[in-house]
Formats: C-alpha cells, sequence, structure tokens
C-alpha cells in the first residue's frame, strides 16, 4: 500500500483530493484570470476529470499535485504539488513543481509557502535530484513564485509542444532547482 503524503504548513494543509473539491476547483478552473496562461478555461466535465487525474496521481505514488486548504477556515483554495512532468517535453523525464490558486488567493503567499512544502518533500523524502518548472514567458506571477523558490532560469525558451504554433503562449520559460542548491538557499543563517 502507498503511503500518501501530506505536507502542512503553518497556515496551509496539503492533501488527497475529495469529493467536495470538485466544485470549488471546477470554479477556479473557470476563471479567465486563473486560465490567462492556459489554452482556455475548463468546462465542469474537464475540471472533474484534471481532479481524477490529480487524486489517481497521488494514490498511485503518495504524492503529486496535492489539493491546498487553509487551516484557518478549511477553505480548498487550489492546488499545489510535485508530479511526474510530460514526456513529450525536450527536457523530460523529470519531476515539476506547479500551482494553481482561486484569485481571491493570489497575494497572500500562498504559492511560495505551499510550493516550499512541496520541495521539502521532493528533496528530503523523494530524495530526487532535480525539480523543474515552466510557465508561459508572459505569465510574470508564477515567474516571481519561481525565482522566491530559488529556481534558476534557463538562458533559453521553448517552444511547449502540446500547444499548436500558432498560440501566443507556446513560447516558454523553464526554472530549475538542484537538491543541493536547494539545501543551501534552506540553511539558516
Amino acid at each position: 500500500m502507498v503511503r500518501i503524503i501530506q505536507p502542512q504548513t503553518e497556515r496551509l494543509r496539503l492533501r488527497q483530493w475529495r469529493d467536495e473539491d470538485s466544485a470549488p476547483f471546477a470554479a477556479l478552473n473557470a476563471d479567465p484570470r486563473v486560465m490567462e496562461y492556459f489554452p482556455g478555461t475548463l468546462d465542469r466535465a474537464a475540471s472533474d476529470a484534471a481532479m481524477r487525474r490529480n487524486r489517481t496521481h497521488i494514490a498511485e505514488r503518495g504524492w503529486g499535485f496535492w489539493a491546498v486548504e487553509r487551516k484557518e477556515g478549511g477553505e480548498f483554495i487550489g492546488f499545489v504539488g510535485i508530479k511526474q512532468a510530460p514526456e513529450v517535453l525536450p527536457f523530460a523525464p523529470c519531476v515539476e513543481i506547479g500551482w494553481r490558486l482561486a484569485a481571491e488567493f493570489w497575494g497572500c503567499g500562498y504559492a511560495s509557502e505551499a510550493a516550499r512544502a512541496s520541495l521539502e518533500v521532493a528533496f528530503e523524502i523523494l530524495r530526487l535530484s532535480e525539480i523543474v518548472s515552466f510557465t508561459a514567458l508572459q505569465n510574470y506571477r508564477s515567474q516571481r513564485v519561481m525565482q522566491r523558490l530559488g529556481m534558476c532560469a534557463e538562458p533559453h525558451a521553448f517552444d511547449h509542444p502540446l500547444l499548436p504554433e500558432s498560440s501566443p503562449l507556446r513560447r516558454h520559460c523553464l526554472y530549475r532547482l538542484s537538491a543541493a542548491q536547494w539545501r543551501c538557499n534552506s540553511e539558516p543563517g
């Protein structure tokens, strides 16, 4: 049986998905602000399918894109976590870190806080050697989170192979963080 890892931070719980997450996750995925740097918003069926994939990934491996809830109030705010990146990416195989939070929870430091807990799982429990993150070149908010995590940008952008050549979102930047860099950044003082 796989042990499900469910990290916590001072303010947040990262946990396995629950059926009651479906409605707030669908609302998040239908919000054009949240999905600005994705090909489009998701309808309820596509959102539910994404939730099932996230739940299955965690059930099979013990880790993945966790549902995130605030400890105070217990409300679902989105997802943060680590998962196997698509094999079609030019830098695969690798494990990526990612996040998607409801817009009303932006600017509170939640993405960085939950991502740090995810990196601790990646490097201290799973003993991974590296984590990557990537986003459309225009997505400066996510790039700032990557930078706050101590991730380093690769010098060259790449074309995301799952996006059409005509998409303005096709050009992506890639950030990396090695276990050694993370430990150096995490040392006190």
